[in-house]
């Protein structure tokens, strides 16, 4: 039986560190049947391990990503109302009308399957990523818990669709609203730390490993600093990822050699018009002497 050591080895072949914590509660997650609800801050990766999970088994990943205002037609399927009326006037010139012109309309020949249908539709079971769920109002997610607990769907004009297979469900928020007890009852739960040192690195040898390990060091020493400034928006561990590819392009060695190019090349850390004008030459040179 696959045990949480097997599933963090499967992500770690895909490039994805995972905590002994989350490792277990991906495995009780899929050993159970149970969505996984991942919480923590943006850019820590969570939605990685969606699509490390995926890839590890080699099967589907299915992405639904929630906002402000999404419904259900959008989620899980919408009739195409273009072909509709273009098949109303062919069967209009051909003469025919009635129950047969209304039974095609509304056959799967004409249904536009969105994430959660298309999700349990699957022969293989998929990964199922519903991504930034806190996004999405209370309605949504009232509805999603009825698709999560019998993984069937009711189409009024085609009757009710039961799954395939069971999707693994992957559900990821950033605490932009409270999620309902219902919704925590129902899943699994990781909270999703930025990486301590060693993991962080250990993720930039696996994603990168044509940097030195002396510039690694510096790397992650630096990007960790930097969290702890005072910015709108926190770099992530894909940020952290592109500041790396982007000093080893310009063939830099050492994060002292050249102040210019580090300034510039945080570009690929710093994201907002206040952090780039706060985050002076002098203070990337603090910060790269200590990283050294």
């Amino acid at each position: 039986m696959t045990d949480w050591k097997t599933v963090s080895n499967d992500l770690a072949a895909q490039g994805y560190v995972a905590t002994p914590d989350l490792a277990m509660a991906l495995h009780l997650a899929v050993s159970l049947g149970r969505p996984l609800l991942l919480e923590g801050a943006a850019g820590v990766g969570k939605t990685e391990v969606a699509k490390a999970l995926a890839a590890a088994r080699g099967t589907n990943l299915i992405r639904l990503q929630c906002y402000e205002g999404l419904d259900a037609n959008h989620a899980i399927y919408e009739w195409n109302y273009q072909r509709q009326l273009l098949s109303i006037r062919a069967a209009a010139e051909d003469g025919v009308t009635g129950q047969a012109v209304e039974e095609r309309l509304f056959s799967e020949d004409f249904l536009l399957k969105r994430p959660l249908l298309e999700a349990i539709g699957q022969d293989t079971p998929p990964v199922l990523l519903i991504d930034e769920i806190d996004r999405a109002d209370e309605e949504f997610e009232a509805y999603l818990l009825e698709v999560l607990s019998d993984f069937q769907i009711t189409i009024p004009e085609l009757g009710t669709i039961s799954a395939k297979s069971r999707p693994i469900v992957i559900l990821t928020a950033n605490g932009t609203r409270d999620l309902s007890d219902a919704l925590r009852r129902r899943c699994m739960y990781a909270y999703v730390e930025y990486p301590d040192r060693g993991t962080e690195i250990a993720i930039l040898a696996a994603r990168c490993p044509q940097v030195e390990a002396h510039l690694a060091g510096q790397i992650v020493g630096f990007v960790q600093s930097l969290r702890k400034e005072d910015l709108d928006k926190k770099p992530g561990v894909a940020e952290m990822l592109d500041f790396a590819a982007a000093l080893s392009g310009l063939g830099i060695n050492d994060l002292t050699d050249d102040p210019a190019i580090l300034q510039a090349s945080l570009a690929t850390l710093l994201k907002t018009h206040r952090d780039r004008a706060n985050f002076t030459t002098e203070v990337a040179q603090r910060l790269a002497g200590m990283a050294a």
